[in-house]
């Protein structure tokens, strides 16, 4: 009896000490790394402060399925948990991010719970969840306000409480709620989950059977569980609101049809050959496949990473180099050992890449990660496996190469970490739309220095930013009669509300001949005349981008010391 209670408090001190630094890596400094919000942030943040003060989204809809946001049309459940976070600490940056903090630490304990339960291995347990604690992949993701990552968590918890079905059927009831809840929180799981509870609903079907022999009530509220999820997911994705982010990064866009016309056309085949070989089905399959088998090559995994640079380190893996050797020996193991926790891992591993290989940006490294945490628990049983091998062959302890290999992947992680801290947040900046914050600190300061502020759209959506720094009144945003927004190629614009106005770029040196006025007028893309001849107007601009005659009142800089914006008022 003593002996079982001291290994229970070892087994929780050990996954106390892997979820605090899991819990440090994220939290540290959380506000200014990633160097700021960029525009899906502040739009979680303002969406989730205006449903918190009003019940309505910024664009004045009753607690939305659906955030219409710039019309990429957001999935809810992020925006309404932050509202928690907003209530608890207020708009803030670290509010808006906290969410996703918690999923990723939630995450490192599911993955433990996850792994044990698979394999009844404690230590293989604690390694998973370490490993997830401190690869990149995981970690980089965990600090920006990023569904994908609260997705993956509610997705490792439903495949655990499945997996314990066994032992207790109302866990099913729990799966059923979290993979129901992950298809509302990011577009990838409304691909992966579908397939996967196919998948585990074979592996398992023994188990299940044996639930509805006995407790066929368990299946039928746990049914309906799913379907309160699964069946408006279905309705929704019927509608162009559940379609919309789709259109944006389909496989099958304008340029794709240019591709198959081009093939067509310098094609030497015969004219039903060409046909049949130059195709909407035939362009799919192939760049699918291409696409497919890119999330598994080593340049995305151990080297470059994604190419999006809001969520990898350019040119660093996602997973630690070192890591290439103990992931195959522990899939080869897998492939080996045969059993229904080798394959449920192995078939996970393969569906994952589905949702993000039907887009044209694979590999992407949020669109695939429900591919967590299956590469950290293969990693682990390789560790495993290898430090067994070493015992019984050279009589070194397996706690001896375990340990050595903790103490190696800790130096990848010093140094992952002081790129991350240091040149990454310098040299990117500018991806994360930095300088928004400092921007609108000014034009909060000097509000009532100016009857109107012109601002460039060059780097995203600027109203937004507005919004939300300004703690801008959801109502009085709702109810601005002098509000211009307008749908244009699949997006929704906003020109103006209040005093602000927000142009294109290109637009605000105008051609002499085009305006009797250069220096005193702007014009947005709704026609709406921003006249400045009799009033005092502040312009804010992207470098050397402003009216002759105009002064220069402030200058804020990327993070490398390039200059983001410029800040002119006119005499």
């Amino acid at each position: 009896m003593q002996t079982t209670y001291k290994s229970k408090w070892k087994e929780i001190g050990t996954l106390i000490v892997i979820v605090v630094l899991g819990f440090f890596l994220r939290c540290y400094s959380l506000t200014s790394f990633p160097p700021s919000l960029n525009w899906d942030e502040v739009s979680h943040g303002y969406n989730s402060y205006s449903i918190l003060k009003t019940g309505k989204d910024e664009w004045g809809e009753n607690l939305p399925s659906i955030f219409r946001a710039y019309g990429d049309y957001k999935l809810p459940v992020y925006i309404y948990i932050t509202t928690i976070s907003i209530k608890a600490f207020g708009l803030t940056d670290f509010a808006v991010r906290f969410p996703s903090v918690l999923a990723g630490v939630g995450t490192i304990i599911a993955t433990y719970y996850l792994t044990y339960e698979l394999f009844r291995k404690r230590k293989l347990g604690y390694l998973s969840a370490f490993l997830v604690a401190v690869e990149p992949w995981s970690l980089f993701t965990s600090r920006g306000a990023f569904e994908a990552n609260l997705a993956l968590f509610f997705v490792v918890l439903g495949v655990y409480f499945f997996v314990k079905i066994i032992k207790n059927s109302k866990y099913l009831i729990f799966s059923s709620f979290f993979l129901g809840l992950s298809v509302w929180t990011y577009n990838s799981a409304r691909g992966f989950v579908p397939i996967l509870l196919i998948v585990m609903a074979m592996l398992y079907k023994k188990g299940l059977k044996d639930i509805f022999s006995r407790n066929i009530k368990t299946i039928i509220f746990s049914a309906l569980v799913l379907m309160v999820f699964l069946i408006p997911m279905f309705v929704q994705l019927m509608q162009p609101s559940g379609q919309a982010r789709y259109g944006k990064v389909s496989l099958i866009d304008n340029g794709a049809i240019t591709q198959i016309n081009e093939s067509r056309r310098i094609s030497k085949l015969s004219p039903f050959l060409n046909r049949a070989v130059n195709n909407k089905v035939t362009y799919f399959a192939k760049h699918f496949t291409v696409n497919w088998v890119s999330h598994f090559s080593f340049d995305f995994l151990f080297f470059n990473g994604g190419s999006n640079y809001q969520f990898n380190i350019p040119k660093h893996g996602i997973i630690y180099i070192i890591n290439v050797i103990p992931m195959i020996v522990g899939f080869v193991w897998l492939i080996i050992k045969r059993s229904k926790s080798a394959i449920l891992l192995i078939a996970w591993l393969l569906i994952s890449p589905i949702p993000s290989s039907i887009t044209n940006e694979a590999p992407h490294v949020l669109r695939v990660i429900t591919m967590l945490p299956v590469p950290m628990i293969i990693t682990a049983i390789g560790i495993y496996k290898m430090a067994e091998w070493l015992k019984n062959k050279i009589h070194v302890s397996r706690s001896i190469t375990i340990t050595l290999y903790i103490i190696v992947i800790f130096v990848f992680l010093e140094n992952y970490m002081i790129n991350y801290f240091t040149n990454y947040r310098r040299d990117y900046s500018w991806s994360w739309q930095y300088g928004y914050k400092e921007v609108v600190g000014y034009v909060r300061d000097n509000y009532n220095n100016y009857d109107k502020i012109i601002v460039t759209k060059k780097y995203g959506e600027p109203h937004e930013y507005f919004l939300y720094y300004l703690k801008y009144d959801p109502i009085k945003y709702h109810n601005d009669s002098e509000k211009i927004t307008f749908y244009q190629s699949g997006w929704w614009w906003v020109d103006r509300f209040d005093k602000f106005y927000f142009v294109n770029d290109w637009q605000i040196k105008l051609n002499p001949d085009y305006m009797s006025s250069i220096q005193q007028s702007f014009i947005t893309e709704s026609k709406n005349m921003v006249d400045c001849s009799n009033v005092k107007c502040l312009l804010v601009t992207s470098p050397d981008n402003f009216p002759p005659g105009w002064k220069k009142v402030k200058t804020t800089k990327f993070l490398d010391g390039s200059v983001a914006f410029e800040m002119y008022e006119n005499n």
